[in-house]
């Protein structure tokens, strides 16, 4: 499955034509395990990294599938959109993306660090965080985002 995935990854960030090879070999030749936990990140992590204003979160599912379903705090740019649409995202955040599993945050988050973006994809996904967001959890939350 690992390597089902990977190689759809790889493909794409090798011959996106808005990220030249000299960008991508530099960043997996600086990869490692700090960067790969640098990458990484949780729920119960991303909601305080993003009620103290330090995070936005970007949803990058397809229109569908945020018609159906959504978060309000977040912002919705489906992948397939998200080169066009950079310019809405602030830079000095850490941009956290998201989507049902993980796998098209991944995508997302690899490109937008490739644009200079400091980001994390959210490792249970939205799957997870629904379920991390519930009861009291959830209320809290909703209080606290209200004050803002």
């Amino acid at each position: 499955m690992r390597i089902k995935l990977l190689t759809p990854l790889l493909a794409i960030f090798l011959t996106a034509s808005t990220l030249t090879a000299e960008t991508f070999d530099e960043y997996l030749t600086g990869f490692d395990y700090e960067e790969r936990q640098a990458m990484k990140i949780k729920s119960a992590e991303a909601m305080k990294l993003y009620a103290s204003g330090e995070a936005v979160f970007i949803d990058i599912r397809f229109h569908e599938e945020n018609a159906l379903w959504n978060f309000p705090f977040m912002k919705s740019i489906p992948l397939n959109e998200l080169p066009a649409r950079l310019g809405e995202i602030d830079k000095s955040k850490t941009i956290i993306t998201v989507c049902p599993h993980y796998d098209r945050a991944e995508i997302a988050r690899l490109y937008l660090t490739m644009k200079g973006y400091k980001s994390r994809y959210l490792t249970d996904g939205l799957l997870g965080l629904a379920g991390y967001l519930r009861g009291d959890v959830a209320k809290e939350t909703y209080e606290e985002l209200e004050k803002k």
